[in-house]
């Protein structure tokens, strides 16, 4: 219809995403899911009022000033929001919006998943069977590390952290967090605050990642961190790859430092590391912490409730900038 609002979707949306914005809004889908270059982005938003991006869409400085004037609302189908400049936006008179709170469930059960893969050496096992090379039951085989009654540090105790804390305890896990400001009573739960990440590190026999992404916490996970932590401590990590200094870690991992990882997110993804690759006390997933259907379509509808009340002439919820 052309009273709708026009909106540029960059990828492949959940069929009931689609199918919403296709009832609501004139919506130019990309309906092949196919990564846009800048070029063909800027292209395809001419004469629309609105872009759905994702995190695969780098929204730099200069992007976001190629934008038709049209286009004043930009909407991110994620929490994370560091592919988007906010001050080129800001200066461009752009509103930019995320997806908070949808996603908190289904990226802390994948974070006990990998607690729980790493520590049980679940890679080593799955691929021991699907290889036909299980040769039977002994008493010292495929052994790995309890996690009831270990300790975890939380690093960013925000509402994935706080989560995944939750379900830890119901290990028995002693919670341990790091972060800027401490968290009431009634948030931690009994949870052990430390001011810095270097006081907290050696109390760590499980460290689970949930920080955002952000200049400061670039590669805070270096060596000289992981040194911190007791020998044969289990890194996990559901937030961004950057945080964690592949080089470090791997050469952690090999050395027997770091017993085992649990790596859900990747500096560079899709193109990781190769060496994590040849480590078999790496348990590795392509970056799924939020990929359930129903977590993906309340992410979607999350967009478009933005999206909604914008072109309703009211304030978006959900709104950055």
């Amino acid at each position: 219809m052309p009273n709708k609002p026009s909106v540029l979707v960059t990828r492949g949306m959940p069929r009931d995403v689609a199918a919403r914005l296709n009832r609501d809004y004139d919506a130019r889908l990309n309906v092949e899911d196919r990564l846009l270059s800048q070029d063909e982005l800027l292209r395809r938003a001419e004469g629309c009022q609105a872009v759905l991006c994702t995190p695969t869409e780098k929204m730099d400085a200069e992007t976001i000033a190629g934008l038709p004037e049209d286009v004043k609302i930009l909407a991110t189908f994620s929490v994370g929001f560091e592919h988007i400049d906010l001050e080129a936006a800001g200066k461009k008179g752009v509103i930019v919006t995320n997806t908070p709170d949808v996603l908190t469930n289904a990226t802390a059960d994948i974070a006990m998943l990998l607690i729980l893969a790493a520590a049980r050496r679940a890679y080593e096992g799955e691929r021991l069977v699907r290889e036909d090379k299980w040769i039977g039951w002994k008493p010292d085989f495929m052994l790995g590390t309890d996690v009831t009654g270990k300790r975890l540090g939380i690093l960013g105790m925000g509402r994935i952290g706080e989560t995944t804390a939750k379900r830890a305890r119901g290990f028995d896990m002693a919670i341990h967090y790091s972060k800027r400001q401490r968290l009431s009573p009634e948030q931690e739960q009994g949870a052990v605050y430390h001011q810095s990440i270097e006081a907290m590190l050696p109390q760590c026999d499980f460290l689970s990642i949930h920080c955002p992404a952000t200049p400061e916490t670039h590669h805070l996970i270096n060596e000289e961190r992981l040194a911190l932590m007791p020998d044969g401590a289990i890194v996990v990590n559901t937030a961004r790859g950057t945080i964690v200094d592949d080089t470090a870690l791997i050469a952690a991992l090999k050395s027997g430092k770091i017993a085992a990882a649990g790596l859900d997110v990747f500096e560079g993804e899709p193109k990781i590391n190769p060496a994590y690759r040849d480590l078999p006390n790496a348990f590795l997933l392509p970056h799924v912490g939020s990929a359930t259907i129903e977590t993906r379509n309340a992410m979607g509808f999350k967009c478009l409730e933005n999206l909604d009340a914008y072109f309703k002439g009211d304030a978006p919820p959900d709104r950055l900038i």
